[in-house]
């Protein structure tokens, strides 16, 4: 990168800060400013921030669309176009009509503190952003020459900083900024590499024929595997924040049909342009690498470094929110439920927040893969709360509080159990020929079935 290119990520990077910690009028309850942003979301801040919240995992976009062609589009983006319109459909008005906080309040409200324990040690699973500082590491390691870990640790330390600061709402004053970026960095690149390669025909001449196929050369079980984990977005600790966080129920549920849309018209950009990477640079080191090294390839100095914060932009928007999100579930969700309510402070918080961003940095310094990482959080986290997260909104489904927790941990340790399986195998064959998902959500069914049977449990708060 030229210094023209370095200075426009510094600019950015120095506006994101600024509007991460600057201050607004003095909120009326500064706890729920600082964990919902005082319930004040538009529609156009709810689309904002949950669309760029959402696709912080553009370089794992670019490493499957480079290896498996459209597949992208079908396997990692209408799953989760359908998770959205089912969470809008079934969560989004009940969720704002209540007045928690968090998954874990939902849980202990209606199951109890056992059941909320667990949730939490599972919303602190999927929101760690290890994949995401993954991600980072990588662009560090590309714009400055530093290590792939330095990259990691500075990442994490940069998100951390201004986050602290305000919390929630210090997230939502900078998603405006990023959602241009994260749009105009692909805008930017894609019609070049268009006009300086050539059409559909150059990529139908330079690319294998699986890159055209629904499957992308995957076996049908395992893109299948990706709709039943596309779940994960029922249970999606941001998707129930941002609801929480709308100024009313019908913005929380009118801001997800919009951001679907938005959903979709990323999903065209990324792909279209991780196939141009494979097209033109058939022989990367891995397919992580894709955009950034298309970005080195076609664009001059000033616009690589445009490009350069766009990516910067789409990855530091998921991670600055899930870090958040982690942060308020040490704190608040687990220290405040094992010590007590006098620990549901911000200072507590604030603690849960650098203890969160040290476990995701762990995390991701062992980590090599972006999409594995989507594919073992998200299996574990669908496993646990999908089923008592229904019964949270729909009383009909409630099985016994007695059985709730122990179902969920059941559910859990089976997915982790099965995960562990298919890592242990050569060919990462999963036991019995049956993805984790599958089976956690089938032992999940089973225990809280039989906790319907042997003691019927129905509470009609919604």
């Amino acid at each position: 990168m030229q210094p023209l290119d370095l200075l426009v990520v510094a600019a950015y990077l120095a506006a994101t800060v600024v509007l991460g910690v600057r201050a607004s009028r003095r909120p009326v309850d500064p706890a729920e400013d600082y964990l919902l942003a005082g319930r004040t979301l538009t529609l156009p801040s709810f689309v904002v921030t949950l669309v760029a919240t959402w696709y912080g995992g553009v370089l794992g976009v670019g490493e499957y669309s480079y290896l498996h062609g459209i597949s992208n589009w079908l396997v990692l983006g209408a799953p989760y176009y359908v998770g959205a319109l089912l969470f809008a459909l079934l969560f989004a008005e009940r969720a704002r009509e209540r007045a928690d906080f968090t998954v874990p309040d939902l849980l202990q409200d209606t199951y109890g503190r056992g059941a909320a324990i667990v949730g939490a040690l599972t919303v602190l699973a999927l929101s760690l952003p290890a994949a995401y500082l993954l991600m980072l590491g990588v662009l560090v390691r590309r714009v400055t020459g530093l290590s792939q870990a330095w990259g990691i640790v500075l990442s994490a330390l940069f998100c951390v900083a201004y986050v602290v600061v305000r919390g929630f709402r210090s997230v939502v004053q900078t998603k405006g900024l990023q959602f241009t970026f994260m749009y105009g960095g692909f805008l930017l690149l894609l019609p070049i590499a268009v006009f300086s390669s050539g059409g559909p025909s150059f990529l139908v001449s330079h690319l294998p024929a699986t890159s055209f196929t629904p499957l992308g050369g995957q076996s049908l079980g395992y893109v299948v595997a990706w709709y039943f984990i596309a779940l994960q977005t029922l249970v999606e600790p941001t998707f129930f924040q941002r609801c929480f966080a709308a100024r009313s129920p019908a913005i929380a549920r009118k801001g997800i049909y919009v951001s679907i849309l938005f959903f979709a018209l990323f999903d065209g950009l990324t792909t279209t342009t991780g196939m141009y990477a494979r097209a033109l640079l058939p022989n990367l080191r891995s397919g992580v690498d894709a955009f950034p090294a298309l970005g080195e390839l076609l664009l001059p100095a000033g616009l690589l470094g445009v490009f350069y914060a766009g990516l910067l932009a789409t990855i530091l928007s998921t991670v600055d929110s899930y870090l958040f999100v982690g942060g308020v579930t040490v704190g608040r969700d687990l220290v405040g439920r094992i010590f007590g309510e006098r620990f549901h402070t911000t200072g507590t918080n604030r603690i849960g927040l650098l203890a969160a961003t040290a476990l995701a940095t762990g995390v991701a310094l062992g980590s090599e893969s972006v999409v594995s990482l989507w594919y073992g959080f998200g299996s574990v986290g669908t496993a646990v709360l999908l089923v008592p997260l229904l019964g949270v909104f729909y009383p009909s489904l409630r099985p016994s509080r007695a059985w709730v927790a122990a179902g969920m941990a059941v559910a859990g340790i089976d997915t982790l159990a099965w995960l562990a399986g298919s890592y242990r195998d050569p060919d990462g064959r999963p036991w019995l020929s049956i993805e984790p998902i599958y089976a956690g959500l089938a032992t999940a069914a089973a225990v809280h079935g039989l906790g319907r049977l042997a003691s019927p449990f129905a509470r009609t708060r919604v």
